[in-house]
């Protein structure tokens, strides 16, 4: 039987916030020494990685896969169950979920009862409804999962049979097994006393790229001229786009935090951070910011 293992999928570009997830997950629990912790990496799954440029099908239209999109990693969430070789638990999460208290290994060794997986309802604010999941966060019993082969689905949603959207939704999973999730497992964006996992899910406002470019699409087609001139002397229209500084104080000071002790405890090293900055993942001023935080800088 696997060990119980934590996968956060990530690509490239949010490799910072995936390496924090991890060393939280790891800090919050009493029993880390009863789980691991891996990273699920879309440059390492040759096949989606290799798909760059082709057609998929999503919200009933082809669109073309760029494996450079900010959350080309999301399919990766139903990969889990076939890497596990469909048996054992895991916990599936996005990249900028990070633990605020809240033990992993309550989710890896809870009673499922007669459910397969446990997620949160996707909130109608974020495209959700009835029977639409919010598959960022997942415990799964990947044993009864066996009917999740990524393979044959990723090849589907290339070959025009296979909806993305719905798919990565579970519109398509027998809502008997599925259970609901409490919120304060995949929090969205709000840090309160009872958050256990909070997901900063705004990417406008992730706050290790405050002032960079904005590298995802926005569609900003249909919108009044008066919406349009507030945004664009915000910079979010036009050649100067940028991402904002997080409207939630708290938030960015404990995403410092935690950045400060992973450059302390060597799960992330200037020499990274250097590397991240250079391709425009991270806020050229983040050596600023955990400054702020305590943090002592070894190099210049």
């Amino acid at each position: 039987m696997n060990k119980p293992t934590v996968f956060i999928h990530t690509n490239n570009q949010q490799m910072l916030g995936a390496l924090l997830a991890a060393h939280s997950f790891r800090k919050h629990s009493r029993h880390a020494d009863r789980f691991d912790v891996k990273l699920l990496r879309l440059e390492e799954t040759p096949h989606l990685y290799r798909r760059e440029g082709q057609s998929y099908l999503r919200m009933g239209k082809l669109a073309v896969w760029h494996n450079d999109d900010l959350q080309s990693f999301s399919p990766l969430r139903r990969m889990v169950p076939q890497i596990m070789g469909f048996e054992g638990r895991a916990l599936v999460t996005d990249p900028d979920v990070f633990s605020v208290g809240g033990d992993v290994w309550e989710l890896l060794s809870c009673d499922l009862g007669d459910k397969a997986l446990l997620c949160r309802n996707l909130p109608a604010s974020q495209g959700g409804g009835e029977g639409r999941w919010a598959t960022s966060v997942m415990a799964l019993d990947c044993a009864r999962l066996a009917h999740w082969r990524w393979d044959d689905q990723i090849d589907a949603m290339f070959a025009g049979r296979l909806d993305y959207k719905p798919w990565i939704q579970l519109v398509d999973e027998d809502p008997r097994l599925i259970g609901e999730l409490p919120e304060v497992w995949n929090s969205l964006d709000k840090l309160e006393p009872e958050t256990r996992l909070l997901h900063m899910t705004e990417r406008l406002t992730q706050p290790w790229k405050t002032g960079l470019p904005i590298d995802f699409n926005m569609n900003f087609q249909g919108l009044g001229g008066q919406l349009r001139r507030w945004l664009r002397d915000r910079g979010l229209i036009g050649a100067r786009r940028r991402y904002q500084p997080h409207p939630d104080e708290r938030q960015e000071a404990f995403f410092f935090e935690l950045l400060k002790e992973c450059l302390e405890n060597g799960t992330v090293t200037e020499r990274f951070l250097r590397d991240a900055i250079a391709a425009h993942d991270v806020r050229p001023d983040v050596f600023d910011k955990v400054a702020q935080a305590g943090y002592r800088r070894v190099a210049a």
